[in-house]
């Protein structure tokens, strides 16, 4: 199944939308008009239902094949990112906000949305394909909100799949693995408690700079001392706030930062050990610390079989050679990982050409890609089911 050429009508279409997306983002769950567009999109095109505020502002897509068979989950990610844009594109971000779509969601929603009309024009799959359009996938968690409000039940989705965009060199290629693909996502917060004095008579301090800079240092032990090395694991702080004049020793210090790992067990240790330092070196230092820890997104795991389809597929498409079936596991976080816990499923990676990396303020995706992209979700059905 190559690329489906009888896509080729729809370019110039989902090329007008996928920049209208773009020009007009939306964060989180605040994803109001992108989802009543994709909803009403989803109406014209004459699914057979559609169904909205799922996961708060999720929307899902009821497609029925010519024949019975397997029911089967695709997903797309809505919302944007809270960075200011600078492509300089005459369809950017209109928000007065800093805000734009920086990691490819405008082209994930036009790609599904491509298919889900091919899909009810034709008809010519067995089963039923399911789109689902999910909201906050940047830290918000949209993907458990959906989980949560019964969408795999409802539904009766037997197995799901996803698909991302990434720069790289090779425009059209596809990549996957079987088993971690990427990193469970925690987060922390830490206050650290001391006592404030004047600049110049430090010795009456407990100085909770000094107290949570020797945090900062001892943190980094996790990983070079407290895992097994062959394990992955991140441990990074990423902000350090405290005092706001020259001549203060403040009362308090605040840090915050990510811990992520593609193992459950290490998850669970780096927590402990994170816990056991922070309040031993604030107790040594005579200081008190306050920890505010949360499991935010677990590790994304692709269920052997799906990726061998999702792969087989895609060198159906674009030959062989151009699917990495070994694709190196990342420390970044997706919480299509919610989805793969309910159900057999996986995430498969799609090359746009050489450009800006995701998240960066001057990414956009690649609309020659947008063909691609559809076809595969239309080739997934129709290798689902015998018609």
């Amino acid at each position: 199944m190559p690329i489906n050429k009888n896509l080729l009508r729809y370019k110039d279409e989902f090329t007008a939308l996928r920049r209208q997306i773009h020009a007009n983002p939306e964060l989180l769950f605040d994803v109001h008009e992108t989802a009543a567009l994709v909803a009403q999109k989803l109406r014209d095109f004459g699914v057979d239902e559609v169904v909205t505020g799922i996961g708060r502002t999720g929307v899902v897509g009821v497609i029925k094949g010519a024949a019975p068979g397997r029911t089967i989950g695709l997903r797309a990610d809505m919302d944007a990112l809270p960075i200011p844009e600078e492509t300089g594109l005459s369809y950017a971000s209109t928000r007065l906000t800093a805000l734009m779509h920086a990691c490819g969601h405008d082209g994930h929603t036009s790609m599904l949305l491509g298919a889900a009309k091919y899909l009810s024009e034709t008809r010519d799959f067995a089963g039923t394909a399911v789109v689902i359009f999910q909201p906050a996938e940047e830290g918000g968690g949209g993907g458990r909100e959906m989980v949560e409000g019964g969408l795999m039940d409802r539904f009766d989705i037997q197995e799901v799949y996803g698909l991302h965009t990434f720069p790289h060199q090779h425009s059209g290629a596809f990549a996957i693995r079987p088993g971690p693909v990427l990193a469970s996502v925690d987060t922390f917060e830490i206050q650290v408690s001391g006592k404030g004095a004047h600049a110049a008579k430090p010795q009456a301090s407990i100085d909770p700079i000094v107290t949570a800079s020797s945090i900062v240092q001892s943190l980094q032990t996790i990983t070079s001392r407290g895992v097994d090395p062959k394990e992955a694991l991140v441990v990074s702080v990423t902000t350090f706030n405290a005092g706001q004049a020259t001549n203060v020793i403040p009362q308090k210090a605040v840090l915050t930062g990510t811990v992520r790992s593609l193992c459950s067990k290490v998850r669970e240790a780096a927590e402990v050990q994170l816990t056991r330092i922070v309040s031993g070196t604030a107790a040594a230092h005579g200081a008190v610390a306050e920890i505010a820890y949360q499991r935010d997104y677990p590790v994304m795991s692709n269920h052997a079989a799906q990726a061998t389809i999702a792969a087989d597929v895609a060198a159906g498409m674009v030959g062989e050679a151009n699917v990495n079936r070994n694709f190196p596991s990342s420390m970044g976080g997706e919480d299509f990982a919610f989805m793969l816990q309910e159900r057999p499923g996986a995430m498969i990676f799609m090359d746009q050409g050489l450009g800006p990396e995701l998240h960066h303020p001057a990414f956009d995706f690649n609309d020659d890609v947008l063909l691609t992209g559809m076809s595969f979700w239309v080739n997934l059905m129709q290798s689902r089911g015998v018609m």
